[in-house]
């Protein structure tokens, strides 16, 4: 329990620096999928653009040929959206390879320091809590770098590119919007602060039913010796309880 509390005082930024070491070798492929995410939010913004012409150059106006224009339009939508496929098609190919491969090396450096460590070490720490940090942690680092490290950059580089398209039409409007950014702001933030406490009440709750379920398999025959079968039970369904409080709350 200590050691999951002195683990929730880490900042968030410290340890992305340390999981940062990982990607510092495929730095190329990072590069690549920023670039092909760039591509992504600048063509993902040409429709509405192809639309507002279609609407005020050819509908309403009426102009002569109106439906030709807006054939043409089409056609360059359609490649357009041939274009994002691709694009996205290739940087999720890229971070997928690139999170895998970090994630390999994690879990090579983890089971290392397992052989490294002292018996005493095992005897003080469950197994199922290891096993969850060697598992479920990395698996979860895993989707981070896959998809959600992905999500948040594309959704910075659309953010500031729309920006950038407010301020060019309207900046007076702009500042109208730009208003609202400090309650969305705090409204984030307290958000963070209540997920993540919901998160390492998950996290603790899932290392404490796999060290319950290692500990009681493994030791089932002296559980039948000493008829606690039931005991076991009414424990199990304790810690179970817990999980689902947990997952509640969040």
């Amino acid at each position: 329990m200590e050691q999951e509390q002195v683990q929730g005082k880490l900042y968030d930024g410290q340890l992305l620096r340390r999981l940062a070491v990982y990607l510092k070798p495929y730095r190329k492929q990072v590069a690549a999928t920023v670039a092909l995410l760039t591509v992504h939010s600048l063509l993902e913004s040409v429709g509405p653009i192809l639309t507002s012409i279609a609407v005020d150059r050819y509908l309403v106006q009426r102009a002569p040929g109106a439906w030709d224009g807006i054939a043409q339009l089409s056609l360059i939508m359609l490649g357009v959206a041939v274009l994002m496929l691709l694009a996205e098609f290739g940087q999720a190919l890229l971070m997928q390879w690139t999170g895998q491969q970090a994630m390999f090396a994690l879990r090579r450096d983890l089971m290392a320091k397992l052989h490294q460590l002292d018996i005493a070490y095992f005897d003080k720490h469950p197994v199922g809590r290891l096993v969850t940090r060697v598992t479920g942690d990395v698996d979860t680092l895993n989707e981070l770098f896959s998809s959600g490290l992905v999500a948040i950059l594309g959704d910075a580089i659309m953010l500031t590119w729309l920006l950038g398209v407010l301020l060019w039409m309207s900046p007076g409007l702009t500042a109208l919007i730009l208003i609202v950014t400090p309650a969305i702001y705090w409204a984030t933030m307290l958000f963070r602060a209540q997920v993540s406490a919901s998160y390492r009440r998950i996290r603790l709750a899932v290392a404490r039913i796999n060290a319950f379920l290692n500990e009681h398999i493994n030791g089932i025959s002296v559980l039948q010796a000493f008829n606690r079968e039931q005991a076991a039970r009414d424990e199990f369904a304790e810690i179970n309880r817990e999980h689902m409080l947990a997952f509640k709350q969040s």
